[in-house]
Formats: structure tokens, C-alpha cells, sequence
């Protein structure tokens, strides 16, 4: 699986906007998000889909994100991470 490029982020620009105005995260270059120092959030294609890998504990967690169903989801998600909340 590879890194997102840029056709495949056009397709995520609404969720990068949205990811963007998200408080405690830092877009390093397109796509690619840090908390603080750390690689938080970056995003992969394959012939299967389009696919977040997201640090929501140790360890990154994948998800799928070709869906608006699976943005919502991600976005949720981040946010509860960052708010401090679980």
C-alpha cells in the first residue's frame, strides 16, 4: 500500500479542510498531520480504497476512508482523541 498522492488526496480534500481547523494538529505537508513532534495522521491508497492510518493510542490504526461514512468516522474520532475525551 502507498502513500496518498495528490489525485488521491483531491478526493480528501473536504476531510483535510475539516482536519485542518482540528485544534493540536499540524499539517506537515499534504496529508501528513503531527500532534506536537509525532506523525499522527497520513493516508494511504491501493486498489481497494483510500485509507487513514491515524496514532489514536500507541500504535497507528488504519481506516478506511473512501466513504464519507468512514471520513465522519476518522474525523470523530480525532477529535475525541484530541479533546482528552475516549
Amino acid at each position: 500500500m502507498k502513500h496518498a498522492g495528490a489525485e488521491a488526496l483531491d478526493q480528501l480534500e473536504p476531510l483535510l479542510s475539516a482536519l485542518r481547523e482540528v485544534p493540536g494538529l499540524r499539517e506537515k505537508k499534504r496529508g501528513t498531520f503531527y500532534r506536537g513532534s509525532r506523525a499522527f495522521l497520513h493516508f494511504h491508497e491501493d486498489p481497494s480504497g483510500l485509507f487513514a492510518d491515524v496514532r489514536l493510542h500507541d500504535d497507528f490504526e488504519r481506516i478506511q476512508v473512501t466513504e464519507v461514512a468512514g471520513q465522519e468516522r476518522l474525523l470523530g474520532r480525532v477529535r475525541t482523541a484530541l479533546s482528552g475525551t475516549r
